[in-house]
């Protein structure tokens, strides 16, 4: 008989954690185990504000695939929809070929997408964090105002291009925002005479009360002090009531002249939940503590698209969508499928939480590792220590140390690559969630 095959949608950390503990768990016979993935890299989403400021390269952050899996076929491509009942998935190859890959046993995990509301002109103008290719091109477009503010004439042309605005007072939204504040700072400084640095206004936006609000009351307040102590304006309780091409209004009535708005408000579940027609929290596909999804056999969910209960709070919420949720849940869905092949039981996913660590760029920082409470020197050197631990490969630590080391001591290149000036690397460029198929289209198209 045939090897049973087992599928695994997506290949950021819960996917690709999961691909090496079943090659690591189950000997090549076993099973065939094949990736499905748009890109051939996992992803280091932590690290992609220091990618748009130029502080570490992008192939630092992006460990090729083939390096971290050794057995696991690659199959390079999207899941567009899924019928259960038939357990077949339906994949988009990058070719743009639909084919039909069945499975024994599917492990979704297929990420999340920048969860965006009905503001007009949002998708059309804002520019999102989610990518390589958003961060790289986030850079280029900041070094570029930077450029074409120096250039214009025209006063008011200029205000509005030294004007940054940026939603989400969560972890991506402040790194991003500190980090490129440097850089613009930075950069006018020393190559930018004719701009006064005063003129580069930086914003960041968030409609809770709080910055930060997961590192609890002090941190928080720690981190919105150093921020504000740069030149960052905070306005929280506020957000986006409309954008175009040369303003942001808020909903607290200011109009801000700005040609960039960075649009980090949170995460949605991936369209591909839609397909199953399986029961979901908030947009999530339920699963059981051990990751199993009610009605479906042979399916399991986790990571940020999956609501799995948090049996270490015991309050009857559901994991929170980061990455050390997703890699530790990998790494435990790949014990419960082994765990299934041979005949015994699953165990449930219970978690220890390690800490948080937010990186602001130089010596500016704050970190939860355990509980301690951190901040400055002592958090920077916790927070880098942590991602160079959670990165994949050697080569990939020896990049990004490397790249930390290089600007410390040389400081930063304000370089335009130029790769992606036919793109305005707004959301709808990037945040393809019009090619999923809805569940009546793949049930005709795999049952004919």
């Amino acid at each position: 008989m045939d090897a049973p095959n087992i599928v695994v949608v997506g290949g950021g950390f819960a996917g690709v954690e999961a691909a090496r503990g079943l090659e690591r768990s189950l000997a090549p016979g076993d099973a065939r185990i094949t990736l499905v993935s748009p890109t051939d890299y996992q992803l280091y989403l932590p690290l992609l504000p220091h990618v748009a400021a130029g502080v570490v390269t992008p192939q630092s952050v992006a460990p090729s695939l083939r390096r971290i899996l050794r057995r696991t076929e690659l199959l390079p491509g999207s899941v567009i929809g899924v019928d259960p009942e038939a357990k077949v998935c339906v994949v988009r190859k990058i070719t743009g070929e639909l084919v039909d890959v069945s499975y024994d046993y599917l492990l979704l995990t297929p990420g999340s997408v920048t969860r965006t509301f009905d503001i007009p002109g949002l998708l059309d103008e804002a520019r999102g964090m989610k990518t390589l290719a958003q961060a790289v091109c986030l850079r280029d477009h900041v070094i570029g105002q930077l450029d074409l503010a120096a250039a214009t004439s025209d006063e008011a042309e200029r205000t509005a291009r030294l004007q940054f605005v940026v939603v989400g007072g969560g972890y991506a939204g402040t790194e991003t925002a500190a980090c490129l504040q440097r850089l613009t700072t930075a950069a006018a400084k020393r190559y930018h005479p004719r701009l006064d640095p005063g003129l580069i206004q930086w914003h960041l936006v968030d409609v809770a009360p709080k910055l930060l609000p997961e590192l609890g009351d002090r941190l928080g307040a720690s981190a919105l002090r150093m921020l504000s102590e740069r030149g960052v304006r905070i306005s929280l309780k506020t957000s986006v009531a409309s954008v175009t091409e040369d303003k942001v209004t808020l909903t607290d009535g200011r109009v801000l002249p700005s040609r960039t708005l960075v649009w980090t408000a949170g995460v949605a579940a991936s369209p591909l939940v839609d397909s199953l027609g399986a029961e979901t929290v908030r947009g999530r596909i339920l699963a059981g503590p051990d990751f199993k999804v009610p009605g479906l056999d042979g399916v399991l969910a986790l990571g940020d698209a999956a609501a799995v209960p948090d049996l270490a709070k015991g309050d009857g919420s559901y994991c929170v969508p980061t990455a050390q949720h997703a890699a530790r849940q990998g790494r435990h869905a790949a014990r419960n499928v082994t765990a299934l092949l041979r005949g015994q039981p699953t165990t449930p996913y219970r978690h220890k939480d390690l800490g948080l660590v937010v990186d602001l760029g130089g010596h500016d920082a704050v970190s939860k590792p355990l509980g301690i409470d951190l901040k400055g020197v002592a958090a920077q050197v916790v927070a880098r220590g942590y991602h160079l631990y959670a990165l994949r490969t050697g080569t990939a630590r020896f990049r990004t140390g490397a790249n930390w080391l290089l600007n410390a001591v040389a400081g930063d290149d304000f370089v335009r690559t130029g790769f992606l000036d036919d793109r305005e690397g707004t959301l709808r460029d990037f945040e393809h969630t019009d090619m999923y198929l809805t569940r009546e289209e793949v049930t005709a198209r795999v049952r004919g």
